[in-house]
This record gives C-alpha cells, sequence and structure tokens, in this order.
C-alpha cells in the first residue's frame, strides 16, 4: 500500500486556507497549523472596529471548514521554531515531523522598530486588535461624557496612520459614524470636536492605485470631514500626542497603525534566505536552499521579470500562488510544475456609504457603481451563505437606518473577579 505523503501547512489565512482546499480530500495528508481556531477576513476587519458587523460573521472555525474532509486535520498551536535537518515542526505543546512543509505565516503590523509605537498605537492585523479598537473607541467617549472633558485635551482626535486602503477605510468609516451615529448615542455631546486624522507618508492616500483614484480618494475624505495630513512621518507616540518628524504634534490617545507590515517569520532558517523578513522563494514558491520547504501568501518574496522587486502582499497574490502550489503538488514529479505568473485583476477601497475607487486591468470607475462593485465582490469572498447573509442585513440595516446595534463593549474579565 502506498504511504501518503504528509503535507504541513502552518497558517490558516488566505493562502494557508486556499491550499489546504485544494488539497482537500486528495491523495495527500494535510495538516494546518495556527495559533487561531479560525480563518479570518481582514478586509473587513475595519468594519468591526467601527462596529458595523460582528467578528463571527466574517470568522469561519477551522474545524467547520474540515469537518468533512477525508485527509486534513487541523491543530491549535503556535509554532516556534522548523528542525529543517530532521523535518520537524517544533510547537509549544509538540513536535510534528512533515515531508513537505508550506509556511503560510502571514503578516503582522510594522511599527518599524519603535517600541512605543506598539506598546501605544493600534495595529489591526487580526479579530482581536478589532475588538480592541472598538472597545477603546467607545469606552473612550463614555468616559467624556462622565468627566466632560474640554476639547482640547486631545481625548476626542482619532487618529490613523498610513493612507493604503486600510487607512481609507477606516477613516471614512469612522468619519460617517460621527456623522450619523454618535451623535444619537450621546445626544448631550458636541462631536464638532471630533476629529478623524489621517497622517500619510505619501502626497496623496491609496499610492498604490491609479492617479485618478488617488485624486478621488482625497477628495471623498474631504467631503466626510477627514483631515488629511500629507508627506508627514511619525517618529514618537507617547500616548498623549503624535510627534511628527516636521515637528508637528497633534493630541490624541486613540491612534491606529495602518503604515506597514512586516511578514511572521519562524525561526530555523539562515538569515541569508530572507529579504525584507519574507522568505526568498523560486518560481514554485520553494524557499531557497530547500526542496521540501515552500512560502506562500504574504510572507514569500518572488522575483520575476513583472515583479523584480517582489510581489504586493496582497489577498490575490496569496491566494493564486495557492492554488498553483497546490496543483504542482498533487502532479506525479516535479517536472510537471508549472511557474508561477501573477496577473493582476485590479485594487479597490471604500471610503464611506456610496464612495469607492475600483482600478481594473480594462477600466477605472469610481462613485456609486464603484461602492456597489466592491460590496457584490466582499460578499462573494466571504466563505460561507450563512455569513454573507448575515452581513448583507447588517449592511442593509445600516444602509437604510444610517445605524448599527453593534456597538458592544466587550471586555474579558479577570479571573475570579466575579467573585470577589
Amino acid at each position: 500500500m502506498e504511504t501518503r505523503e504528509k503535507i504541513i501547512i502552518i497558517g490558516g489565512g488566505f493562502a494557508g486556507l486556499q491550499l489546504a482546499k485544494t488539497l482537500n480530500n486528495r491523495n495527500k495528508k494535510v495538516m494546518v497549523l495556527d495559533r487561531v481556531n479560525h480563518h479570518m477576513f481582514q478586509p473587513l476587519f475595519y468594519q468591526v472596529a467601527c462596529g458595523r458587523i460582528e467578528p463571527s460573521n466574517i470568522s469561519f472555525p477551522f474545524r467547520k471548514i474540515f469537518q468533512r474532509s477525508r485527509n486534513t486535520q487541523f491543530r491549535l498551536t503556535e509554532v516556534k521554531e522548523i528542525d529543517t535537518a530532521n523535518n520537524k515542526v517544533i510547537t509549544d505543546e509538540a513536535e510534528f515531523s512533515y515531508d513537505k512543509l508550506v509556511i503560510a505565516t502571514g503578516c503582522k503590523t510594522n511599527f518599524f522598530g519603535n517600541k512605543d509605537l506598539a506598546g501605544r498605537a493600534f495595529g489591526m492585523k487580526n479579530t482581536q486588535e478589532a475588538i480592541g479598537i472598538r472597545n477603546h473607541i467607545l469606552m473612550t467617549f463614555e468616559k467624556l461624557i462622565l468627566e466632560k472633558s474640554r476639547s482640547d485635551d486631545g481625548n476626542w482626535n482619532i487618529v490613523i496612520v498610513g493612507s493604503g486602503p486600510t487607512g481609507v477605510e477606516l477613516a471614512g468609516a469612522f468619519a460617517e459614524m460621527k456623522k450619523d451615529i454618535l451623535p444619537r448615542d450621546y445626544p448631550y455631546m458636541n462631536f464638532d470636536h471630533l476629529q478623524i486624522i489621517l497622517v500619510s507618508s505619501t502626497e496623496k492616500p491609496l499610492a498604490v492605485m491609479s492617479p485618478e483614484a488617488q485624486v478621488k480618494s482625497e477628495e471623498y475624505l474631504k467631503d466626510l470631514g477627514v483631515i488629511f495630513m500629507s508627506q508627514e512621518y511619525v517618529t514618537e507616540y507617547d500616548g498623549d500626542k503624535v510627534h511628527m518628524k516636521s515637528g508637528k504634534s497633534i493630541p490624541s490617545n486613540s491612534v491606529i497603525w495602518a503604515a506597514g507590515v512586516t511578514g511572521n517569520v519562524i525561526g530555523g532558517f539562515p538569515a541569508e534566505h530572507l529579504i525584507r523578513n519574507r522568505y526568498i522563494t523560486d518560481r514554485y514558491n520553494r524557499i531557497k536552499g530547500y526542496d521540501n520547504i515552500f512560502a506562500i501568501g504574504d510572507i514569500s518574496y518572488m522575483e520575476t521579470p513583472k515583479y523584480p522587486q517582489g510581489h504586493p502582499q496582497v489577498a490575490n497574490v496569496a491566494i493564486n500562488q495557492a492554488r498553483n502550489l497546490g496543483k504542482n503538488l498533487l502532479k506525479k514529479n516535479s517536472e510537471q510544475w508549472v511557474e508561477f505568473e501573477y496577473k493582476d485583476k485590479g485594487s479597490l477601497a471604500t471610503i464611506g456609504k456610496h464612495r469607492a475607487v475600483v482600478d481594473l486591468p480594462f477600466i477605472k470607475f469610481q462613485g456609486l457603481l464603484a461602492w456597489f462593485f466592491w460590496m457584490f465582490l466582499h460578499l462573494m469572498l466571504i466563505l460561507s451563505v450563512r455569513n454573507k447573509l448575515a452581513v448583507f442585513f447588517n449592511w442593509m440595516w445600516s444602509y437604510f437606518n444610517k445605524d448599527s446595534s453593534l456597538r458592544l463593549i466587550i471586555s474579558p474579565n479577570k479571573k475570579n473577579e466575579t467573585l470577589q
């Protein structure tokens, strides 16, 4: 009887999950390792942070996804190191042997080595961080209404650093929250004092998109009342003020960092196999120096003629690398493998209701049509029909009522606190 090859996938993000689904119920033994028990739909984290949708609507338990799988297992554990010499994955609780290993650990927020920023500003790369932002913003207003703080102490300002899609979408959502929702919840507070400030190191927002999208997104932000600070570099945040290279400062106790990401690298690999915290891979996603270890998605650095500086760290690249690798691994020998070639399908972002920008290879458009296109695409990408319906219902309720019922402050109790 032929022994099935064992493939371990570390990480269940877009890349890891897509690879596992490609290999599902095929003649391979597959094990997915992750430190959380669910896949997270990251493009909508900002809506969790703003109380528009529940985390459960964009979170999908791995055991549910692979409930009927005949060859895929899941283990909840945190990987510490790879023993490449003995083909073993070392975790907190156990060791797992493999024939082939695929690293799909994705990225985390990049604070560029600034410990003060890392300790005081909010990132938004997982569900817990998104919920943390929601809790903090809502608690800030609960405290303000009790303390009746003045508007000049900075407690009102929400500062978002980074003007990529995440930063722009967050700024637009908070601006709409300021206009349509918070005045209803807090009728005796003057929200003219609340400023949504987007700090950008570039001249225009959405620098990776077309000039048309950049101009239009800046226009949308200003229409919503967002203060856009261009070509500014944040150097320090002490918990009370955001300090910039230009010498300017902004008082704020609510700072969200959306200014960059860095790879979730696992120990066990020589430094020369990494570049900018990403594993150097060939066109088949094999990590430099190894025949049986691969990296896909955000953690992979692959140079091609079209992308001599590596591919963009976006979901489309991750999903397509996973599909290509899965198909290759299912072939009888590596001589039949196909090199990865990325075809850019475009990019898009939404900046509040009826405002979005879409760049496709064959057309660019903005406004209401772009907003509906954005909504439809994201609904289609959500994994289950039940979750699609839940998100759609929340969006429609918010659309017609300009309101949301999801502004819950949920903080964990300390152990035995309720018994005292």
